[in-house]
């Protein structure tokens, strides 16, 4: 497990950089617009949120290895060749390598699921998500350091080759992506896609796409706060606030016992990111996102915890590949509406206005969980069962597993 974790961080950390990465080469390498940066930006997130269902159904029928191998390819191909393609080669080619990127966080999140107890799958699951956000800290900061001292051409190839690299040394470990116990449930086949994603995976996914649209919102706030403030540069100080914040509320939650479901801590998370908009300095700022940090990993645990229990064993890397579709087109999504709100209001309306929207996705995510309890799909008791985290006798009677008290209500990553 350990060596995995070092692996998955450097390709993650690498693949959280792409973005910035191919906006600096655009802007400084071509000499282009940041608009034509953004083009390039949203053809590989496209991409990577079409991407995700695919790579997962395919790591569900081939295996890791097979995946990895032709993802591996693709990436070095295109690391390889964006320095030489013009502007309109590299959309097409950064949509390419968008759809079959070396799917690390997807493995990462399966292998866990795979190689832990119900016991110790919260706490592997928070420190998932403490890895994702120490990688998002340091990869776009690396890059940007390495074009000021090098050149984006350069640091092209540097993100290339960890992406490489990590990738191919995960094909070397294949780690296992389901438990002995899982092996012979996953070989009866697959079950046909209405059977899994039903109103609680839609939910959990809904609560996943609203947790990163805010948190994508929440950057961009920060940056208008300073910006209005003449203080841009200490944008870096309290982007390193929220990440050790989130880190440090990532840890707490993986020691509880019994920890909320994600509905609540989504909308906790909203309601304490509304008033972030009264500081108006980068010292006040910093106190202000406190909050929001602490509560960020946990909530992305949680939806990954619901999606790997809720997703039957021979579909689960569809739904993770699901769920990283679902926060990608949050991140994808939540800049711009966020961006016009800050356009439309002021830095404070930003904060409010993603912050209402992770209140809006936890408590539609609590209707619909609420509409599934109240036997909205009580003709498939084998996947109610799954859902409420409960195992199927032979005689179709359910009992709670051991492990129940560690479970209330929806619980997700």
């Amino acid at each position: 497990m350990a060596a995995l974790l070092v692996v998955t961080f450097l390709a993650r950390t690498a693949i959280t950089s792409v973005v910035t990465a191919l906006t600096m080469y655009v802007v400084v390498g071509l000499e282009l617009s940041y608009a034509a940066a953004g083009g390039a930006a949203a053809a590989l997130t496209i991409g990577l949120a079409l991407g995700g269902p695919l790579l997962g159904r395919m790591l569900d029928r081939r295996g890791l290895r097979a995946v990895l191998l032709v993802t591996v390819a693709v990436q070095a191909v295109f690391w390889l060749s964006v320095t030489v393609l013009t502007y309109e080669a590299l959309l097409g080619a950064a949509f390419a390598a968008g759809l079959l990127m070396v799917p690390a966080q997807p493995v990462t999140r399966q292998a866990i699921a795979a190689m832990t107890t119900v016991q110790q799958r919260r706490s592997a699951f928070a420190l998932e998500s403490v890895q994702g956000e120490l990688s998002y800290m340091v990869g776009p900061a690396v890059v940007i350091l390495g074009v000021a001292l090098m050149s984006p051409g350069v640091m092209i190839g540097v993100v290339g080759g960890a992406i490489v690299t990590g990738g191919a040394v995960m094909a070397l470990l294949d780690p296992p992506l389901r438990a002995v116990g899982d092996v012979d449930s996953a070989s009866s086949g697959r079950r046909p896609r209405r059977e899994w994603l039903g109103v609680r995976m839609m939910a959990v996914l809904l609560m996943a796409f609203g947790t990163t649209a805010l948190l994508s919102g929440v950057d961009l706030a920060v940056i208008a706060t300073l910006e209005e403030a003449g203080q841009v540069s200490r944008a870096a100080v309290v982007v390193a606030v929220l990440g050790m914040t989130s880190v440090l509320g990532g840890l707490v939650y993986g020691r509880l016992s019994m920890a909320p479901p994600v509905w609540l801590l989504l909308g906790l998370l909203g309601l304490t990111t509304i008033p972030v908009g009264l500081a108006r300095d980068w010292l006040w700022l910093c106190v202000a996102v406190v909050g929001t940090g602490f509560l960020a990993a946990p909530t992305l645990s949680a939806v990954t915890e619901a999606v790997s229990r809720l997703a039957p064993v021979a579909v689960r890397g569809e739904a993770t590949g699901l769920q990283s579709s679902a926060q990608s087109a949050g991140f994808a999504l939540g800049s711009p509406i966020i961006g016009g709100a800050l356009d439309a209001f002021s830095p404070a309306g930003g904060f409010a206005v993603a912050g209402l929207a992770g209140c809006a996705a936890a408590l539609t995510g609590w209707l619909l969980t609420r509409r599934s309890l109240r036997g909205g799909h009580s003709g498939r008791p084998h996947i109610e069962a799954v859902a409420r985290g409960t195992s199927v006798r032979r005689h179709g009677r359910c009992r709670a597993p051991r492990g129940a008290a560690h479970r209330g209500g929806l619980r997700d990553p």
